[in-house]
């Protein structure tokens, strides 16, 4: 067994381990073939975000509320104040997650974000499909349906993702790049590799390299530091470079650009 297998083999032990004790991740490909890593939001992750969400939406609409009293000594609630807190919050989530890409205030504060499974651009219409099954996940199941949903399913969905085809992922995750990272890497002419030797390898050995870095931030100590430095001592032997790169996460890091761009 070579020395990427063993590691490989290794490092997915380590990895297939952590995600099954500690968290969920799904794998989407993008329309530029890319494939990446997320690792799903928790259900704990996505409550503080309805209760930011909440506070945000309660603090409008007082402010709207007090603005009527005082200009036009109405009370706005005088009609009906639960409707008008539904169709406030409905139209809230709504309107930011199609005018921040997938994302409310609440989202953004926990750094979650909504994305499609299929790696195309979620919709007005996937948007609007999740906003309506917050009538049933959220307001009128007071949020268990949309609870038992996110625990029990295996990518964290409730009923509007379902619907939808979408799920909330954690936009913070060091086991991978940004999308943002990928996608301004647009083509091979606006960017140019630094090691075009890297073809040599597969997308198997990029995914390893990834990992690797993920665990040595994680976790740097003696032994994946070992790892790290071994692993940059086989890869500049395959590519037949002497120079050793001074900063050896940044070099990882480039290797892996060069590979997306050069088998894109």
């Amino acid at each position: 067994m070579t020395y990427f297998r063993q590691i490989r083999h290794i490092e997915k032990q380590k990895v297939q381990t952590k995600v099954k004790k500690y968290m969920r991740t799904i794998e989407i490909t993008t329309t530029q073939n890319v494939t990446i890593e997320y690792q799903l939001a928790e259900l704990k992750d996505r409550i503080f975000a309805y209760l930011i969400d909440w506070m945000v939406i309660s603090g409008g609409m007082m402010i709207i509320a007090l603005f009527f009293e005082a200009a036009l000594k109405y009370n706005i609630y005088s009609g009906g104040g639960i409707l008008l807190n539904i169709v406030a919050f409905l139209l809230y989530h709504f309107m930011l997650e199609v005018s921040m890409d997938g994302q409310s205030l609440g989202k953004k504060a926990m750094g979650l974000k909504v994305v499609k499974l299929n790696g195309q651009e979620a919709s007005v219409s996937d948007y609007l499909l999740r906003t309506v099954f917050h009538l049933l996940d959220t307001i009128f199941s007071m949020g268990t349906v949309g609870a038992i949903l996110i625990s029990s399913s295996n990518k964290n969905q409730r009923m509007g993702d379902i619907t939808a085809n979408t799920a909330v992922i954690k936009v913070r995750f060091d086991l991978q790049f940004q999308l943002d990272d990928i996608l301004k890497i647009n083509s091979i002419d606006n960017y140019e590799p630094t090691y075009p030797e890297v073809r040599q390898f597969n997308e198997q050995d990029m995914l390893l390299i990834k990992n690797i870095i993920a665990r040595y931030r994680q976790y740097p100590n003696k032994a994946h530091e070992q790892i790290l430095d071994e692993l940059i001592s086989t890869l500049l032997k395959k590519m037949d470079i002497l120079e050793r790169p001074q900063n050896r996460i940044e070099f990882l890091k480039t290797l892996i650009k060069d590979y997306i761009v050069l088998t894109r």
